[in-house]
């Protein structure tokens, strides 16, 4: 008999690579995945110009 760590059925929110979602999918768990990338694509430049656009202080 299996003995499970957490008491409850995992419930997964995946951020990222949507292949971890689709494993932990494949196992029965319940997941969202949300495909967030960085903020212009990485460009530091370019998300500080983002940045400054933003009018809350």
């Amino acid at each position: 008999m299996p003995i499970s760590v957490f008491p409850d059925a995992l419930r997964v929110i995946n951020v990222g690579l949507e292949s971890f979602a689709d494993d932990l999918r494949s196992e029965g768990v319940a997941v969202v995945h949300v495909d967030w990338r960085p903020p212009a694509g990485g460009d530091a430049r370019l998300a500080a110009l983002l940045a400054s656009l933003d009018d809350d202080d």
